[in-house]
């Protein structure tokens, strides 16, 4: 969901306070990978959702459309991000976000958050969690309001 302009809305001025103190802290701003897996791209929703993270004082590299989950973790930790955001267009999404998270595990990269945009059957919210996934956002779910939650998680460590 689109965030209401910023100047009137309270949730932008938030994340980017946090986005602004984890700087602070970590000496450089928040990374964020946004990466987009299944067969249908979403092309538009991608960019938006890539430049809405921008607006709110992350530094963003966006995952090549098509690639495999090992390529995606390889780009992940070779750009040294903080959170991995991934935008689901198919009904295999157990599978990949298994894949994903093994991959991290190989590599010894629990550290890098896995959060999942999008709509996913509710049967399978507690399988992707325990599996290893941070937060499943709903497509209702604003960004400042997603930033907020990824940006409180990294700063609590």
């Amino acid at each position: 969901m689109f965030d209401k302009k910023p100047n009137n809305n309270p949730d932008f001025k938030k994340a980017t306070d946090l986005a602004n103190t984890f700087a602070e802290l970590e000496g450089r701003r928040p990374r964020i990978m946004i990466a987009e897996l299944g067969s249908k791209s979403q092309d538009n929703n991608f960019k938006i959702v890539a430049t809405r993270y921008a607006d709110l004082g992350f530094d963003v590299d966006i995952g090549s459309l098509f690639q495999t989950s090992k390529e995606l973790v390889k780009q992940a930790i070779e750009n040294d991000v903080h959170s991995l955001n991934i935008l689901l267009s198919t009904t295999n999404h157990k599978v990949f976000i298994q894949q994903i998270i093994d991959e991290l595990k190989l590599y010894g990269r629990e550290d890098i958050m896995v959060v999942i945009h999008e709509n996913i059957p509710s049967q399978n919210y507690e399988y992707l969690l325990r599996t290893g996934v941070k937060f499943i956002i709903s497509s209702k779910t604003t960004t400042s309001k997603t930033a907020i939650d990824i940006l409180t998680s990294l700063i609590k460590g």
